[in-house]
């Protein structure tokens, strides 16, 4: 950097990136101290070697804060599991694949347990059955990882987040889908919406038939 390079000439980028051609080094040192920014060699092994001007400090600033925030996300991206019984009722089979489907959508991969007991064992196919019901609710969201094995008295399948199947899930969903124009709901179940806002029991509560009224007098 500045007056530790050692060349005799540079290849010359400007702090936008573009190229200023190759300069002697005592030029370079110039511009780039007439923009009160340093010089910095970004590739030593060029020919000759490429110079950018910057301003150092906040390079290594801004590239200790990506470090940082790689760091954060490394972190908090781990395995969660979640454990179930070969007979599990209805209920909690309902409501523990909407906890896998929360832990991939935060970009965890999630370990699905099959705990056997006594002679449940006997039966993997029906820890099977629940592995693959599971990987099928969560199909277009997730992948497989870890196909479903026996490990002693468990069966374990690994699920990790599909990211390029919820970005091309996300594609297929035009604008303005989750909220039509209005009417578009009734539409789409074969109902047609009375002209002039009026519900579908508008003839109830609409103006009465002159036929069905009494004159008097």
């Amino acid at each position: 950097m500045n007056d530790r390079i050692r060349a005799r000439e540079v290849r010359l980028v400007d702090p936008d990136g573009n190229q200023l051609g190759i300069k002697l080094l005592p030029e370079a040192l110039s511009i780039a101290r007439q923009m009160d920014l340093d010089l910095v060699e970004v590739a030593p092994l060029a020919s000759p070697p490429v110079c950018r001007i910057m301003d150092y400090g906040k390079f290594k600033f801004d590239e200790a804060q990506r470090a940082k925030e790689s760091r954060r996300k490394a972190s908090n991206v781990g395995i969660k599991e979640m454990k179930y019984r070969p007979k599990i009722g209805q209920g909690d089979f309902d409501t523990k694949p909407r906890q896998v489907a929360r832990f991939l959508g935060e970009g965890h991969k999630v370990k699905v347990t099959i705990m056997f007991r006594g002679r449940e064992v006997f039966h993997p196919e029906l820890g099977k059955k629940i592995l693959d019901r599971i990987a099928e609710q969560v199909d277009g969201t997730a992948k497989v990882e870890s196909e479903p094995r026996l490990d002693g008295r468990n069966m374990v399948m690994v699920l990790a987040p599909d990211k390029r199947a919820r970005q091309s899930q996300a594609a297929r969903v035009a604008p303005g889908d989750e909220h039509g124009a209005p009417g578009a709901a009734s539409a789409a179940n074969g109902e047609t919406p009375a002209p002039g806002g009026a519900g579908q029991d508008g003839g109830a509560h609409g103006a009465p038939d002159e036929s069905d009224t009494t004159k008097e007098g």
